[in-house]
């Protein structure tokens, strides 16, 4: 049975920045190798060659324009719920006497 293993990765145009998600399938005890990233970015709509092999950097063009991404093996995701954070401040009161 094939496992998923999420790949964060950030892309660098001239004016934004942006952090995306793909998806890799592996085979248990796999590790994700450099032409797995590439397949993915592909996958993702990104039609990139690499730039450093070490440190899993992409080069990509779209419309004549080229952008730089990044892999982030090493992504912390946070576990916030950002829907039940804005639920809990809505039981915030504002008005505390002090």
């Amino acid at each position: 049975m094939r496992k998923e293993h999420t790949v964060y990765f950030k892309i660098f145009r001239k004016d934004e920045t942006k952090l995306l998600r793909g998806l890799i399938y592996l085979e248990p005890g796999a590790q994700p190798t450099l032409q797995d990233f590439e397949q993915c970015l592909k996958a993702c709509g990104h039609n990139v060659r690499i730039e450093d092999t070490e440190k899993f950097i992409f080069r990509a063009t779209e419309a004549g324009e080229e952008y730089v991404i990044d892999v982030l093996e090493d992504y912390d995701k946070t576990n916030r719920d950002l829907h039940v954070e804005s639920l809990a401040k809505t039981f915030i009161k504002n008005d505390i006497p002090l």
